[in-house]
């Protein structure tokens, strides 16, 4: 894909000075190029993709049990995971961006062979999970209407394979970004609950973290946005896209956006829930392990007709664009720690590893889904495996921000403690409430 020409002067850190003298910042000197919005929108794309791919039939489905079992008691983490998320993420751009290398790339590397494998190991494992969710919200979707698990499978296996296997990046990431816009119909849905300000007020006050079950889904809810694959998918897609130093504030905006949305998505859909289980007086702790099981609590608030085809669209999109994803990360993972090629600028003659993992990860994923029909029920277990890989996945990540950067861009003063002590507790509270609460499941 071609980057819009016009020039954006890359962030610059201020002149080392010695004494007391005043430091003056380059930004200072020199006045920031105004925001190109022609530039970010042909930057746009990896962080809004991966963003929108991390609100997947899982995270539906974790989000909309948080909402029936605990109200808006978990609201509140939704709205803290913003920061987390774009700070997570903002280190693979940048990662991305100044060292021009994919994740399993600069972690063979830098820590060797070993080291990589077991991180692509984990992404193998995250990336199992994540496709049986995707291909049961796709089976789920279509059972409602009455089609065939054979049926609705293939013709989305068909989709994903047709789409990455003739297209570029440019083309894919287009697509992806149009199936994920079809998640934005959850908004809709939680319009339509109306919930009742003071009791959302209240219940984003109430955090009960002495209850296991509380805990574990918060461990979900943490696993649901932070996942293995999404750190490799976007590395990789900010270096197979070609991005450069002076994409970098674009590539910024352009995650954060992508955290802002991905978190309302996952609040939206928990307001909608809860407001559902409250006049349908679902019975506390009620399970909901699949797209029908929520549609029949939106009944009472959307309608059977409504609630049903509004949320099989956003579900339906939220399912196709993780599986892009989540299949291309695993493609690109394994191809950095291996060595094959692997870009979509590659024909599939030319890359057939590359594009013959993706395919493989399509096929199986549909078919042990068609072959096992209740896979839905690992839905929040998936998400509390992805919070139990969290210690692997962030170390890595924060290791390599102080040593794989160039040293003006490597973490340092009071964002490189802001960002270890992030990923300290984040990480720790998912293995913490997924080990406290997995007893009871």
């Amino acid at each position: 894909m071609e980057i819009s020409a016009r020039r954006v002067e890359p962030l610059a850190e201020p002149p080392a000075t010695a004494g007391p003298r005043r430091v003056v910042s380059v930004a200072a000197a020199r006045p920031r190029a105004p925001f190109g919005w022609k530039t970010f929108l042909a930057v746009l794309g990896p962080g809004f993709v991966v963003m929108l791919a991390d609100t997947d039939v899982g995270s539906i489905i974790t989000a909309a049990q948080s909402g029936v079992q605990w109200g808006y008691r978990l609201l509140l983490l939704q709205v803290l995971l913003m920061p987390v998320l774009y700070v997570v993420q903002e280190l693979t751009v940048r990662l991305g961006i100044f060292t021009g290398k994919g994740h399993g790339e600069l972690i063979r590397e830098l820590f060797g062979p070993a080291w990589a494998w077991v991180s692509v190991s984990s992404l193998g494992i995250a990336t199992v999970g994540a496709l049986l969710t995707e291909f049961s919200g796709v089976a789920g979707v279509g059972e409602l209407y009455g089609v065939p698990r054979a049926v609705s499978l293939s013709l989305a296996a068909a989709l994903l394979l047709v789409v990455v296997l003739t297209g570029s990046y440019r083309r894919v990431e287009r697509l992806a970004i149009a199936l994920g816009l079809f998640e934005l119909a959850f908004f809709v849905v939680a319009y339509k609950a109306h919930p009742q300000g003071a009791q959302l007020a209240t219940g984003m006050m109430q955090v009960p973290l002495t209850d296991s079950r509380y805990l574990y889904l918060v461990a979900a809810n943490i696993g649901a946005v932070i996942m293995p694959w999404m750190i490799f998918y976007q590395q990789s897609a900010v270096a197979d896209k070609k991005l450069h130093a002076q994409h970098y504030r674009y590539a910024r905006f352009d995650t954060a956006v992508g955290s802002v949305v991905t978190q309302a998505v996952m609040a939206a859909v928990l307001i909608a829930a809860a407001a559902a289980a409250t006049i349908g007086r679902f019975g506390t702790h009620a399970s909901l392990d699949s797209v029908g099981d929520i549609t029949r609590v939106l009944v009472p608030v959307l309608g059977a007709h409504v609630g049903r085809f509004v949320f099989s669209l956003g579900t339906l999109g939220a399912a196709m664009v993780a599986a892009i994803v989540v299949s291309l990360a695993s493609a690109w993972g394994f191809g950095e720690v291996t060595g094959y090629r692997r870009s979509l600028e590659y024909r599939p003659l030319e890359a057939p590893w590359f594009y013959g993992i993706y395919a493989a990860a399509v096929i199986c994923g549909a078919v042990i889904v068609g072959l096992v029909p209740d896979l839905v029920a690992l839905n929040i277990g998936v998400e509390v495996m992805n919070a139990l890989l969290l210690p692997v996945v962030l170390g890595l990540l924060v290791v390599l921000a102080f040593r794989a950067l160039p040293a003006e861009h490597r973490l340092h003063g009071a964002y490189a403690w802001i960002v270890v002590v992030i990923a300290t507790l984040t990480a720790g509270l998912g293995v913490y409430g997924g080990i406290s609460g997995a007893h009871l499941f």
